[in-house]
C-alpha cells in the first residue's frame, strides 16, 4: 500500500512532536511513524517495579533547554518546579563535611564554602555564575532562530575574553585558573561531562560544548523538575499534534528511507510506503546512514549509567549539619571532584570501569511527590536517579549483563561511601519481592531506544551557531537541520543546537520546512 503526505516524521521523540505540532497547525498533512507502542522516546514517565505505583521519569529526567517560547506557541498545559537548592557535594576526603549551595541564601552558601575550606572560591563562583546568566541571555533567544555565524554570536555576548575562555580555550583553563578547590572545580566541570567522555582539557573542546548546553537554558541556566514526571509533556505534546490533525502511528518500524520522500515502514506483517514532501528524521544520524542505505560512518558512544532506586525514605548522610531533604533537594554531587573525574576518565579510556564512579543524584519525589500513589507519599517513600559519569560504551559490548551488574555495584558503592548507613536497606520491594532498583547502560538504551552506542546527544554536540567561511544555501542549513539530501532533514538531537529535552531540533526542522515553501 502506497500513501503521500506533506511531512513524514520517523521517530516519535519529543522533538518529532514537536516538529508534527507545528506543521500541523500550519496546514501540512503530517504522518508521524513510531516504532515502540507509544511516543516520547527518551521523554517518558513509566511505572519501572511491578506491583509498585510509582512512574518514574525512566530516562531523561530535568528540563531547562525547552523553550518558553514552544511552550507558549504551542499552548502546553505543563508546569515546571524549580528546586530549593542548588547542589550539594560531600568532601570526598571527609564526607562528613559538604559543599551546599542554597540557591535561596547567598550567606548560607558562602558559610558552606568556608566548612569546607573553600572561602576563598566563593567571589570566584558568584563572578561565574554572573558571567553564565550574561551568556545564556545573549546565546539563547537566538536558538528558536536562523542560526548565527560565529562572529554574531561573539557580538550578541559583547564580551571577547569570556567568549575565548568559555568557547575558545579548554574548560579545564577556566576550572584551574578561577577556583583553586578541587570540589568547587569538580561541581563546575560536571555541566561539560554529562553523557559527554572527554577530558576537560582536550582540545577538541567538546567538555566546553556541552557545558554550554548545561549552563545557557532559558536564559537561566535552571534545570526544573517537570510536574508529573517526563510522560506529562510527552503527552501534551501528543495532544496537541494530534489535535492540530497530525496522524500518529504506533507499532510502526521504518525500515528504509528513499532520497526522493520514500519511506518504507512495518506495521505488524503488514509492508507500507509513503512518500513525503520532506521526511524528517528524528533519529540518530547514524540510525539515519543505515535506513538510506549508506555506508555507516563511526558508531558514536555514550559514557553515561542510569540508575533507578525507589527507597523507603531517605537515606542518613554523614554529613550532620545537612540534612537529606536539603541534600537530596538539589542536584547531589558523589565524588566528583575535578581529580576524580580526570581519574575516572583515564580508567575508563583504558576499558575498566572507574575504580571510583563519579556520580550525580536528583530526587523528583522531594520537588514533585505526585509521581508517588498517595500511600507511598505517606509512608515516606521516595525516588533517587543516579546519573553515572565516565562508563563509554566500550565497556558494556563485551557482555552487557556482567557490565551492568558491574556498574550498579560501583554505583551503589560511590553512594555508600558519604551515606551514614547503606542505601541497599532502604530499598522497597516490588510485587516479586525483589528490590526496587533498575539500571540503564549504554547497551540497554541502544536497545530500548534506538540510540546508537547509548548516546543521549545522538553524536557530538555542535556549537549553536555557523562558523564564519561556513557556507549556506538553505533554509535546511540555515536552520542547522540539513543532511546530505534536500527532502530530508534532521529534527532531532543531531540537529544543530540539539541534545536535551527541547524540542530546539523539532522547532527549527519544522521552521525550515515552512521557510522552504
Amino acid at each position: 500500500m502506497e500513501t503521500t503526505a506533506d511531512i513524514v516524521i520517523v521517530g516519535g521523540g519529543h522533538n518529532g512532536l514537536t516538529a508534527a505540532a507545528y506543521l500541523a497547525r500550519a496546514g501540512k498533512s503530517v504522518l508521524l511513524l513510531e516504532r515502540d507502542d507509544h511516543v516520547g522516546g527518551a521523554a517518558v514517565s513509566a511505572t519501572a517495579f511491578a506491583g509498585v505505583d510509582a512512574r518514574l521519569s525512566r530516562y531523561s529526567y530535568l528540563v531547562s533547554l525547552l523553550p518558553a517560547r514552544i511552550i507558549d506557541e504551542l499552548g502546553l498545559d505543563i508546569a515546571l518546579a524549580r528546586r530549593r537548592y542548588s547542589s550539594y557535594t560531600p568532601d570526598p576526603a571527609d564526607p562528613t563535611h559538604g559543599l551546599l549551595v542554597d540557591s535561596g541564601d547567598a550567606d548560607a552558601t558562602r558559610a558552606s564554602f568556608e566548612r569546607i575550606g573553600a572561602g576563598g572560591d566563593i567571589d570566584a563562583w558568584v563572578a561565574l555564575s554572573t558571567d553564565l546568566s550574561r551568556l545564556a541571555q545573549a546565546l539563547f533567544p537566538s536558538v528558536c532562530e536562523p542560526l548565527p555565524t560565529r562572529c554574531e554570536a561573539r557580538r550578541l555576548l559583547g564580551d571577547n575574553e569570556l567568549w575565548a575562555e568559555l568557547i575558545e580555550r579548554p574548560l579545564g583553563d577556566l576550572l584551574t585558573r578561577r577556583f583553586g578547590n578541587d570540589v568547587v572545580r569538580g561541581i563546575v566541570a560536571t555541566d561539560g561531562l554529562i553523557g559527554t567522555f572527554t577530558s576537560v582539557h582536550d582540545a577538541s573542546l567538546g567538555a566546553n560544548v556541552c557545558f554550554l548546553y548545561h549552563s545557557i537554558g532559558n536564559g537561566t541556566g535552571d534545570w526544573d523538575v517537570p510536574l508529573g514526571g517526563m510522560g506529562a509533556l510527552t503527552g501534551e505534546l501528543e495532544r496537541v499534534a494530534r489535535g492540530a490533525g497530525a496522524r500518529i502511528l504506533t507499532g510502526a518500524e521504518v525500515t528504509g528511507i528513499s532520497p526522493d520522500g520514500s519511506v518504507r515502514y512495518r506495521v505488524g506483517a503488514d509492508e507500507q510506503t509513503v512518500t513525503g514532501g520532506y521526511v524528517l528524521a528524528n533519529v540518530a544520524p547514524w540510525v539515519l546512514q543505515g535506513l538510506l542505505g549508506d555506508p555507516p560512518g563511526e558508531k558514536p558512544e555514550g559514557a553515561q549509567v542510569k540508575v533507578n532506586l525507589l527507597l523507603s525514605r531517605l537515606p542518613r548522610l554523614r554529613d550532620a549539619t545537612v540534612s537529606p531533604e536539603a541534600a537530596f533537594g538539589g542536584t547531589f554531587h558523589i565524588n566528583e571532584t575535578l581529580s576524580q573525574l580526570e581519574t575516572a576518565y583515564d580508567e575508563a579510556k583504558a576499558g575498566r570501569i572507574p575504580g571510583t564512579l563519579a556520580c550525580e543524584i536528583y530526587c523528583h519525589s522531594l520537588t514533585d511527590p505526585s509521581i508517588l500513589s498517595p500511600d507511598l507519599i505517606v509512608a515516606g517513600a521516595h525516588t533517587l536517579t543516579v546519573f553515572g559519569l565516565h562508563t563509554p560504551d566500550r565497556l558494556a559490548r563485551p557482555d552487557n549483563t556482567a557490565t551492568r551488574a558491574a556498574l550498579q555495584a560501583a554505583v551503589l558503592a560511590s553512594l555508600n561511601s558519604v551515606l551514614a548507613e547503606p542505601v541497599e536497606s532502604l530499598l522497597m520491594t516490588d510485587a516479586a519481592g525483589a528490590p526496587c532498583i533498575e539500571t540503564k547502560t549504554t547497551a540497554d538504551l541502544e536497545d530500548a531506544l534506538n540510540l546508537p552506542g547509548g548516546d543521549i546527544f545522538h553524536g557530538r554536540l555542535s556549537w549553536p551557531f555557523l562558523e564564519d567561511d561556513e557556507a549556506v544555501r538553505t533554509p535546511a542549513e540555515r536552520w542547522g537541520v540539513a543532511t546530505a539530501h534536500p527532502r530530508i532533514l534532521l529534527c532531532g538531537a543531531a540537529a544543530r543546537r540539539g541534545g536535551g529535552v527541547s524540542g530546539i531540533g523539532g522547532h527549527n526542522a519544522a521552521m525550515a520546512v515552512l521557510e522552504a515553501e
